[in-house]
């Protein structure tokens, strides 16, 4: 219980600091001299494919584990982290580089600031829920991380695809 604590401390602790980090990079004030000093313009293509390959390792880990082949489940799963956090990666280089958020401009205004507004809200909660879950089943703490990934699992299925 007490290595608990002290893993769960530090993973709201990595949350935050992920959090603040994106936040400041989209919202913050950017330097000059960073824009357009590296060609960030095939990113956006690079973190579609990294949502769509986490999206399929995460149905095919949901699979696995349905099919009771908890070594696959645990592959299938760690190897959705990790195209999660490539995305993520991806996702900081692109908004070091370039300007601002981009503004939408299409018909569907209402639907695609819900899509958002939920994208944003969700990302924000899958972090720590991920690692979490995650922490949960590499301890064997079994009952725990299947109560959890019932919750994370649509979330993180959610936020792929809407990513």
């Amino acid at each position: 219980m007490y290595n608990d604590k002290f893993w769960f401390r530090i993973i709201y602790i990595l949350s935050a600091v992920i959090l603040m980090a994106i936040s400041f990079l989209i919202l913050g004030p950017r330097p000059k001299s960073m824009e357009g000093i590296l060609d960030v313009s095939g990113l956006p293509l690079v973190n579609a494919t990294l949502n769509s390959i986490t999206t399929i390792l995460l149905i095919c880990a949901f699979i696995a584990i349905k099919n009771k082949n908890i070594e696959l489940h645990k592959k299938l799963n760690l190897s959705a982290f990790s195209t999660s956090a490539m995305f993520l990666v991806t996702y900081v280089i692109y908004h070091c580089f370039k300007s601002g958020p981009k503004h939408y401009k299409g018909e569907f205004m209402t639907i695609y600031l819900i899509i958002l507004v939920s994208h944003i809200l969700l990302a924000i909660v899958i972090i720590p829920l991920a690692l979490i879950t995650l922490y949960r089943g590499w301890q064997n703490q079994i009952q725990q991380h299947h109560k959890i990934a019932k919750i994370t699992l649509p979330i993180w299925l959610y936020v792929s695809i809407t990513g």
